[in-house]
């Protein structure tokens, strides 16, 4: 095994299993090296948490989710993209257990998809935060023939042209709902600060915003582990996005502040993201986000500082390559976020002309 720093933290859980090569990059220990469980074989991480992988489409390739002994069943944190290869993943991680409860991080739908069918067929409780239950059973109901007219405005307001948004339109609206095998019609509330027992072990509840709106992380401060979901990665940067449901909102600054409120946290906590391996670096991680955040608000001001800009004319600055139209609905929801965060810290303002909104430099 590789040999790290001295200051290297050693937790209750077990990680030196099977001689696994530790190593060190951009201020992130990895302790288990780049091993990965395949899809549906669990990983044991010591006192009775374990790790299995989901199959997910497209460059996020998987998505990590988290089983803890509960008694006599096994309490599951995040529950993949509703599918039935999947499902048999899921056949195969819990090999004959019950299922105790799930807990869902938040709502989009590699966490949340077959959260009902897992409640359905083992008869438990969801266990979510409200605001994100509530937004996806919003979502799920919100189904029409074609997009709404704010939905359209809110592009055309960032620069698509009628090529680019005549695919949105065929598309209809509501698909959110064909991601998922369905919602219990109520779920266990949890929020910020609670202490959930599970098993021998205590989780308390941690919320951050900006990626989602009430995302809640797990963290088991004796034996310090932190179920990261998406609010803090290793080497991506979530997604963090204005949304229609709410266009005059400021999700990086909500972004900004959990950073903040995450560094209140233990460093020597072992973190187990979504997407990537565990790691130890949480504070390094949230330097590295902020930075990442603010660098890019300043290129993007020094951008509109040369003439004004639509939200797609952003792209080059922030994202650094080409934007297909597999991702321009993320690219534009993310230039909107650091175009608002802009307006609100009183850097930019927006004139709209003919229905696009044209961003200055203030």
């Amino acid at each position: 095994m590789a040999t790290l720093s001295p200051a290297t933290p050693t937790p209750d859980v077990s990680l030196t299993d099977h001689g696994f090569e530790p190593f060190e990059s951009r201020g992130l220990i990895y302790p288990l090296g780049k091993f990965a469980p395949d899809y549906g074989d669990v990983h044991m991480l010591g006192g009775g948490l374990g790790w299995t992988r989901l199959h997910v489409p497209g460059s996020l390739r998987h998505i990590n989710v988290w089983l803890i002994d509960d008694g006599d069943g096994v309490a599951v944190v995040d529950t993949g993209l509703s599918n039935s290869a999947t499902r048999e993943a899921w056949g195969k991680a819990l090999a004959g257990r019950p299922v105790s409860r799930v807990l869902v991080t938040h709502f989009h739908p590699d966490h949340l998809g077959n959260a009902g069918w897992l409640c359905s067929e083992h008869g438990v409780a969801l266990w979510m935060s409200r605001t994100e239950y509530l937004l996806a059973r919003m979502l799920i109901a919100d189904r029409r023939d074609e997009p709404p007219e704010e939905a359209v405005a809110q592009l055309v307001g960032a620069g698509w042209t009628g090529e680019q948004l005549a695919p949105m339109k065929a598309r209809g609206w509501g698909n959110f709902a064909k991601m998922l095998s369905g919602l219990p019609v109520g779920h266990i509330r949890v929020r910020d600060g609670d202490e959930i027992r599970i098993g021998n072990r205590d989780w308390t509840v941690w919320m951050g915003s900006g990626h989602s709106p009430e995302h809640a992380c797990y963290i088991d401060f004796a034996n310090k582990v932190m179920i990261a979901g998406d609010q803090v990665l290793p080497r991506i940067t979530s997604n963090v996005s204005v949304t229609i449901t709410e266009p005059e909102g400021d999700p990086l600054g909500e972004w900004m502040a959990s950073i903040e409120k995450f560094r209140a946290l233990p460093d020597d906590l072992l973190v187990l993201p979504a997407h990537g391996e565990p790691f130890y670096g949480l504070h390094a991680r949230l330097d590295k986000l902020e930075e990442g955040h603010r660098t890019s608000l300043d290129r993007l001001h020094a951008h509109l500082v040369e003439e004004p800009r639509r939200a797609v004319d952003c792209f080059s600055v922030l994202f650094g390559r080409a934007i297909d139209d597999s991702i321009l609905g993320l690219a534009t929801g993310e230039a909107l976020s650091h175009l608002r965060h802009l307006e609100v810290t009183g850097r930019a303002s927006y004139e709209t002309r003919d229905g696009v909104n044209w961003w200055l430099a203030r």
